[in-house]
């Protein structure tokens, strides 16, 4: 009997020893590893700028098609003025990192629509969309520039293609478990796991963020605004002001987003980094 179970000890070593080859061999043999500008975090992406430039387009040009653009001069001028604006601040600072190459990959749009939501968002490749009900709050054109510069950081930071490519690895690692776990007798569960993983859909525009790179993204947001003129200490005040009208009480670790307590705290401490660009204007 003690014979048997050392057998069985030492056969299920093997195919756990297996087991975890194949998944490192599945999560590192594809996918290019990018550094994040700005952050320096390191990152493994599995899918190219110009495959989600394409689907990103291709959802964004859907949206436009249904929306409706605002009616308001005054304010469409100064959403297009400030991305722009933030759109030059990123190029520039692009070729100066040696990242020109990445500028083939961006398609600058600026759309204000008529929406009462308090909300903004941007596509990979810098195709943005602002909703007329978040102008309320951001109130002058420095909070804008935070709101954009957050939304412009997500696609820099390439956290699309990020997102992507853990869904990606998280299929391809259950398939593979699932298929070995055929081999070794198991059921096939994991398949019909790897199956569903692969047949969600990704909508860009409805797309949420983990609370990890929303942070980064109002960390390379603040930079980018003050890189683009603004003063970043509008940050603070938007923020403020945006705690005030929310009516969420999500708990943080329950929230895709950092809570504004966080949030504000967090900004606090990239100040004096940001202000460094802001004062070489």
């Amino acid at each position: 009997m003690k014979k048997l179970f050392t057998h069985h000890s030492s056969l299920f070593t093997f195919h756990f020893s297996l087991l975890t080859l194949v998944v490192v061999l599945l999560f590192t043999s594809c996918g290019t590893t990018n550094t994040v500008p700005i952050t320096g975090r390191q990152q493994s992406l599995m899918v190219s700028d110009g495959e989600i430039l394409s689907l990103s387009t291709q959802q964004y040009s859907e949206f436009m098609k249904t929306a409706k653009l605002s009616t308001n001069q005054q304010n469409t001028a100064m959403v297009k003025r400030v991305g722009q604006n933030l759109a030059n601040a990123v190029t520039t600072y692009l070729k100066a990192a040696g990242l020109q190459n990445d500028l083939q990959y961006y398609k600058w749009q600026f759309n204000l629509v008529q929406d009462k939501q308090v909300n903004a968002w941007c596509m990979p490749g810098g195709l943005i969309c602002v909703y007329e009900g978040i102008l309320p709050v951001t109130k002058d054109e420095a909070s804008l520039a935070i709101v954009l510069g957050h939304e412009i950081a997500h696609a820099v930071a390439r956290h699309s293609a990020e997102q992507m490519s853990t869904q990606m690895k998280q299929q391809y690692g259950i398939q593979g478990l699932g298929a070995l776990a055929q081999v070794l007798g198991v059921g096939a569960t994991a398949i019909s796991v790897g199956q569903a993983v692969a047949s969600q859909g990704l909508n860009f525009a409805n797309l949420k963020y983990s609370r990890n790179h929303e942070s980064e993204a109002d960390h390379m947001g603040l930079i980018f605004a003050a890189m683009a003129g603004y003063d970043p200490q509008a940050a603070i005040t938007f923020w403020q002001r945006m705690a005030a009208a929310s009516t969420s009480q999500t708990a943080e670790f329950l929230s895709d987003h950092p809570s504004d307590a966080t949030r504000i705290k967090q900004i606090q401490g990239w100040m004096p980094e940001a202000l460094q660009y802001y004062k070489k204007k």
